[in-house]
């Protein structure tokens, strides 16, 4: 793969773990099947850790190698890459401004004041808040604008950091699952990933596909987007990644799959399938799942298992992809 020849800033202290579930393969009543494993992409030293540090070791390589001295994304309030770009741009020397709207549904306290929010401040974030419905990017657009004026060097990132050269953190994932698989002995039948702004998706599955092996291997549980869109725009994604890496390979439609059976009432608003999966979780190997992403795509996990579905065929990999402080922000809802 080409990723050599793209900037990076190392965020990350080396190869996070693969780690077996064997008292919840126990507690599922399936110890004697294949296995159960995750990657533990939480277990990262910068800003709590989590699955946008891959993203953000690319564009904070292009933003530094630009000279910029003033990063700028977008999310929602509690969102996990405006928490990791603000610890991320500290590292690098970098003023950080985040443009966050009120995408989910929630206004009790411990959601105004807790969880990422708080770190955002913490880690010297200057934030613009924004009602639902407002133009992110553009809002954040508009910023660099006015910074660019004032003599400063911006640069704009969109939601969750998944442009395509975002998306190469989990291309060079892909190596690093493929790199394990060799020194664990074994080849996971599936990979199941949460897909918010399908970066991780796309990523991973662009290179799998540049390493010549099967991007079907992903399974993404849309938290955010309808299916169809999902599938979209993960394809398209992979495609533009997949471009960054080997102009010559394709994405074809089959080797993205996504599955949108724990949406819910949408992005950040949870359900009992996700507080069960997180509660499980906790309760068998002391792993905390957050209340957004992973802990959806764990209860979708936690589905196929119980329906037979995923009993066979092979180890399943689950990649925690962070988010702690969430469940601080989720703390009324949790308690009940």
């Amino acid at each position: 793969m080409q990723l050599v020849r793209h900037p990076r800033l190392p965020l990350l202290e080396g190869p996070t773990p693969i780690q077996r579930l064997s008292r919840l393969e126990h507690a599922l009543g399936v110890a004697d099947g294949p296995g159960l494993y995750v990657k533990r992409d939480d277990l990262m030293g910068l800003g709590g850790g989590g699955n946008k540090l891959r993203k953000l070791e690319y564009l904070l390589g292009e933003a530094r190698a630009q000279g910029c001295d003033t990063f700028i994304t977008t999310g929602a309030r509690q969102s996990n890459h405006a928490r990791l770009s603000a610890a991320a741009s500290a590292r690098a020397g970098m003023a950080c401004e985040l443009v966050l709207t009120d995408t989910v549904p929630r206004d009790d306290e411990a959601y105004r004041r807790n969880g990422n929010v708080l770190l955002d401040r913490l880690f010297g974030a200057t934030v613009h808040r924004h009602p639902a419905g407002t133009d992110a990017l553009a809002a954040a657009q508009d910023r660099a604008a006015a910074l660019t004026v004032a003599g400063r060097r911006p640069y704009v990132v969109g939601s969750g950091g998944s442009s395509p050269l975002g998306c190469l953190g989990y291309a060079a994932c892909a190596a690093e699952i493929k790199r394990q698989e060799g020194e664990l002995g074994l080849r996971f039948a599936r990979v199941v990933i949460p897909n918010g702004s399908s970066g991780t998706h796309a990523g991973l599955a662009a290179g799998l596909k540049a390493l010549g092996d099967d991007p079907a291997r992903v399974t993404s549980f849309t938290v955010l987007a309808p299916l169809c869109n999902a599938i979209e725009n993960s394809r398209q994604l992979a495609e533009r990644t997949l471009h960054l890496l080997d102009p010559d390979a394709a994405i074809q439609e089959a080797d993205i799959v996504v599955r949108g059976d724990q949406l819910g009432g949408g992005y950040g608003v949870p359900t009992e399938a996700m507080f069960d999966a997180v509660r499980l979780v906790a309760r068998t190997e002391g792993l905390l799942l957050d209340p957004v992403y992973g802990g959806k795509a764990f209860a979708g996990l936690l589905a196929a298992i119980d329906s037979g579905e995923w009993r066979e065929g092979g180890p399943l990999l689950f990649v925690m992809t962070g988010g702690l402080p969430g469940l601080f922000a989720y703390e009324p809802a949790l308690r009940g």
